[in-house]
């Protein structure tokens, strides 16, 4: 790259001053994540929490619903990096499902990524295609609409008998559409950050009462309490404190004091009383030590191709096809992230000269982002590091049906990309209006 397009020194010295603070803040949130997991999972928190659930709700379709468009999406949104599919898929195990609909069900929970880990993805994406964070997030709860509307009816289908499937996907898509109104309500109303959590708590909620109340349920053990505070601490600290700042007037710097990085920390350090121990904090460093160098490299990659002007470059090529590349683009963020198996790291790569590409068709560059955004979160689910992820949780059963598990999720996602790719040609590229106006 720097071969083919010299960059003075000057340049990359200014724009990785620049874009520390981001990076430093990503990595940071990835950390943190990895370390309440480790320690909520070591002190049986994460267990005793899945449980208490388990017991609560019956085995309808609305208790599949709920781990589905529920229970994943939130600790999703506030650890990210595929922990919620370790608390989705123990929970689904009791349910009475196949192991190889178990890790598909489990895997479909990955549905709100571009809020994973309180949204590092969508902050990469905004900021190096120029648009705002905040409406960005708004744009992707609207497009997201596909996803959570596809999910929601596979699920329902995989697990419902034949007799029940037509009322069963009924449900599964008005469980979508109620998740994409809750996380579209909640960006508009506290942000991005916290916007995937909140969401998926209210249709948590709904699917709960929905699925009735076993009385004979044992109460939320004390550890159990205590993880469901730690998740409640974090969503309560980046809102209050986001609040402080905005309402105080304060300046830009103040906003980290409302950054999921610090309060990730806060609530392992309260969770753990102090400081946690070393075994998780061990294992957790080893966790971190894969996943962030490959998201801070991909951040990095990402900024030389937009300081060298490689992004622009291939933002010109591309552009030459003019609308034909409109239903292409869904697919290039896509297999970023089924390759990266990271919304950063696909955002890292593509955002810049998608957004660039937008600019030289003359697009509008937030929606034609946010479909970009939703593209390369999808297709994380069915990368092959989170799949094996997933049926090492199901167990040896579910490993016999690796084949099965893979090209049905394989086939899931690219079956919504195709969706975004219809709705990048038809709504964002102005044919629908076109063709009206014709």
């Amino acid at each position: 790259m720097l071969l083919a397009f010299p960059t003075p020194v000057e340049s990359l010295l200014s724009a990785a001053w620049s874009w520390l603070p981001i990076m430093v803040e990503v990595l940071l949130i990835v950390a943190g994540g990895l370390l309440l997991s480790e320690v909520l999972r070591q002190s049986g928190g994460q267990a005793a929490l899945a449980g208490w659930i388990r017991d609560r709700s019956g085995h309808s379709v609305s208790t599949i619903l709920l781990v589905v468009h529920g229970v994943t999406p939130f600790a999703e949104a506030l650890t990210g990096f595929g922990i919620g599919v370790t608390i989705g898929i123990p929970l689904l195990a009791h349910f009475g499902l196949s192991p190889r609909k178990v890790v598909v069900v489990g895997l479909l929970g990955l549905c709100a990524i571009p809020w994973g880990s309180m949204g590092p993805g969508t902050l990469i994406a905004a900021s190096m295609s120029g648009v705002s964070f905040h409406d960005l997030g708004v744009a992707s709860a609207v497009v997201n609409i596909v996803p959570f509307v596809v999910t929601g009816i596979v699920a329902a289908w995989l697990t419902s008998p034949v007799e029940q499937r037509v009322s069963a996907v009924v449900q599964g898509a008005l469980s979508g559409i109620g998740l994409t109104i809750a996380v579209a309500v909640m960006n508009m109303v506290f942000g991005t950050a916290p916007a995937g959590a909140l969401g998926a708590l209210i249709m948590a909620a709904v699917h709960l009462l929905r699925a009735g109340r076993d009385e004979n349920a044992a109460a939320l053990q004390d550890v159990g309490r205590k993880a469901l505070t730690s998740y409640l601490l974090i969503l309560g600290g980046v809102l209050v404190a986001g609040w402080v700042v905005r309402l105080a007037g304060l300046s830009e710097n103040w906003r980290y004091v409302a950054s999921p990085a610090l309060w990730l920390f806060i609530a392992a350090a309260w969770f753990a009383r102090g400081v946690p121990e070393r075994q998780a904090t061990l294992r957790a460093w080893k966790s971190w030590g894969q996943v962030a160098p490959i998201t801070g490299l991909f951040i990095v990659l990402g900024i030389l191709m937009a300081v060298s002007g490689m992004a622009a470059f291939l933002a010109q090529a591309l552009a030459s096809m003019g609308q034909a590349y409109l239903p292409i683009a869904p697919f290039v963020g896509a297999v970023g992230g089924f390759v990266t198996g990271s919304n950063s790291g696909a955002n890292a790569m593509f955002a810049t000269t998608q957004a660039e590409i937008a600019r030289s068709l003359g697009l509008d560059v937030l929606w034609f982002m946010a479909v970009h955004n939703v593209a390369a979160a999808f297709l994380l689910m069915a990368s092959p590091g989170k799949v094996e992820m997933a049926i090492q949780l199901a167990g040896d059963s579910a490993a016999e049906q690796r084949r099965w598990i893979q090209a049905t999720v394989l086939w899931v996602a690219f079956a919504v990309v195709g969706i975004l790719a219809l709705v990048n040609t038809l709504v964002i590229g102005g044919y629908a209006a076109n063709f009206l106006r014709g």
